[in-house]
């Protein structure tokens, strides 16, 4: 659901990046009056985790299509709101600026869309009320589960209302929701399954981890356990590096939707203005674009279509750095909060 800059109009795209950017500013200032030292790592490796995971698009039966996972209730859950959204957020900042996923001007967007409504909306109202503090797994399950459908159903809703308002593309607003919607339902099973398997893992291996993050005393938090950090750094190195290959060559549910409404999956940028000068931006600073080596115009259209499974070294490599330049992001950004807090404090 990473949108492109065509179908975002500068007003919308640079309102967005300011929301966008006071909500990173408020989750800063809330996570620097409770950060823990504990909790800094585990944004490192679940950014990078999630990173790897949303190279993973799963097809979709009967449709045509493919999603993959966001991931930001699963941060909500194991972070807490605040740390989630910082982490959501380095997670998008990578893949935007490194490998072309999703434009600049509609980065804010993304970032809102993914994240503001998993972590401030479903975790607290959905997700904390049903597996309140007695949780079991059947309780992860159907919270889990719950709180990523409506999470994704959210997001995708506000896409719709994003390309609407900026009124650049041809996509009429009832059909395009009417597709978005749907679609975007059968991805959130699959999401929330995977983040309720995830949890579950978590849950078995160290349960006071979870509870202590659902719990209102932040100051219950404990150090994850190193089966936890293996897991995590495993399934990431393992995803991103040889998994991503499995990846489904189908459209996601945005490309699908787009492709059903107008017959394209992809709109023409305007080569213009503010859109050239993104679009010239992020060719300089995506050294790995659609996470793979950069080939020439010619060569891309000679390639003809990929075998499947996509045995791609440039995919691997994709992979492990985006997910290194994600735990980077995420740990320094935890430090710069941990640093503030000492000097508030001192």
């Amino acid at each position: 659901m990473h949108m492109a800059d065509a179908l975002i109009s500068p007003a919308v795209g640079g309102s967005m990046i300011a929301v966008t950017g006071g909500l990173i500013a408020y989750s800063s200032k809330k996570l620097k009056e409770s950060l823990d030292d504990k909790i800094i790592p585990l944004m490192g490796v679940l950014g990078a985790f999630i990173f790897a995971a949303q190279m993973i698009n799963f097809t979709i039966p009967a449709t045509g299509s493919s999603g993959h996972i966001g991931g930001g209730m699963l941060l909500a859950i194991l972070l807490g709101p605040y740390a989630a959204f910082i982490s959501i957020a380095s997670v998008l900042i990578i893949q935007a600026f490194f490998f072309a996923d999703g434009g600049l001007l509609a980065l804010g967007c993304n970032i809102f869309n993914l994240g503001l409504f998993p972590c401030f909306i479903c975790y607290p109202f959905i997700y904390k009320k049903i597996a309140g503090t007695a949780i079991d797994r059947k309780k992860i399950f159907i919270a889990s589960t719950l709180a990523v459908v409506v999470g994704l159903q959210l997001g995708a809703f506000s896409v719709v209302l994003q390309t609407t308002a900026s009124g650049i593309s041809s996509l009429p607003f009832s059909t395009f929701l009417m597709l978005m919607q749907p679609i975007h339902l059968a991805i959130g099973l699959v999401e929330g399954f995977a983040t309720s398997a995830v949890v579950v893992f978590i849950y078995n291996a160290q349960p006071e981890l979870i509870a202590s993050m659902n719990g209102a005393d932040l100051s219950d938090r404990v150090s994850p356990a190193r089966k936890v950090f293996v897991g995590l750094i495993a399934g990431a190195l393992i995803t991103g590096g040889i998994f991503s290959w499995f990846a489904s060559s189908h459209p996601d549910g945005l490309e699908w939707s787009m492709f059903k409404t107008s017959g394209a999956e992809e709109l023409e940028r305007p080569d213009n203005g503010v859109y050239a000068f993104l679009g010239e931006l992020q060719k300089k600073t995506a050294f790995l674009p659609d996470y793979n080596f950069p080939v020439s115009k010619n060569a891309a259209e000679g390639a003809g279509e990929e075998a499947w499974p996509a045995v791609n070294s440039g995919t691997s490599v994709a992979g492990l750095v985006g997910g290194i330049l994600t735990l980077l992001l995420a740990v320094i950004a935890g430090i710069i909060i941990k640093k503030r807090k000492n000097v508030a404090s001192s």
